[in-house]
């Protein structure tokens, strides 16, 4: 009996480590093809280097902004109406460097694989700590945040995605992002995205243990672009999660 008990526990044992061997592979080859499966594409985009740069040899974080769907298209200028790319042209200074990628019109953030090749371009002409590597967005930009760091989750250490969502196809890896903490916000009374969108990445993360903070901002609407500017606690909470280890 003790033998056959021994058998039965060790063989358990292996199963269950199996198991997890399994889902562990899997969960790495979902993220990574669906990212390779997208065309790589080089997008215009802005950077922001922090003022003290050129005398700092010290590595920085990088923030990655992505916009909404009214910036779309091949003129720059149209990010600065607001968000991060307003306020440095405004002449804020933050300790990060800031890159605003541009998509083109008639893409969505989801369309192609323009990360890989910005983060490539980024990581090799300044000097950033690639474990502290950010995305934020609202709107479509929301939308493109929680996309990329599903399709991109060994790169990026937290996400703040304002008013955005996953599409009812990518619901089913949302756990990808179990790991990676994720600040929230969306208005009670969007009536662009609804606040159901969150509701449901909230919900299926926390079955999975994952790290989500999400304000409900009640009464408001989808223009919540303001917290860019008046909620400089969303740059101290990013810049406080990092990778548990560098990339390399």
């Amino acid at each position: 009996m003790t033998i056959q008990l021994s058998i039965k526990i060790f063989s358990s044992r292996n199963y269950l480590l199996a198991s997890v061997l399994l889902i562990s592979f899997f969960g790495f080859f979902s993220w990574q093809s669906f990212a390779q499966e997208k065309q790589r594409v080089n997008y215009k985009h802005l950077t922001y280097l922090p003022k003290n740069y050129n005398t700092d040899t010290s590595k920085y974080p990088l923030v990655i902004y992505l916009h909404g769907g009214s910036q779309k298209g091949n003129d720059l200028e149209k990010l600065k109406i607001y968000g991060l790319p307003y306020l440095v042209d405004k002449g804020r200074d933050f300790n990060f460097v800031m890159v605003a990628p541009q998509c083109p019109e008639g893409k969505y953030w989801s369309t192609e694989n323009w990360f890989d090749s910005l983060y490539n371009e980024v990581t090799s002409n300044y000097h950033i700590d690639k474990s502290r590597v950010y995305l934020t967005g609202i709107s479509m930009g929301g939308y493109g945040t929680y996309i990329t760091a599903l399709n991109h989750p060994e790169k990026i250490a937290a996400i703040v995605p304002l008013c955005g969502g996953i599409n009812d196809s990518d619901t089913s890896r949302i756990c990808t992002l179990k790991d990676i903490p994720i600040l929230t916000f969306h208005g009670t009374a969007d009536a662009d995205i609804s606040i159901h969108e969150t509701e449901r990445i909230e919900e299926s993360l926390k079955k999975c243990n994952g790290d989500i903070t999400f304000h409900r901002l009640e009464g408001e609407g989808h223009g919540i672009q303001y917290l860019y500017e008046t909620k400089p606690e969303i740059y101290e909470w990013l810049l406080r999660q990092r990778k548990a280890m560098n990339i390399e």
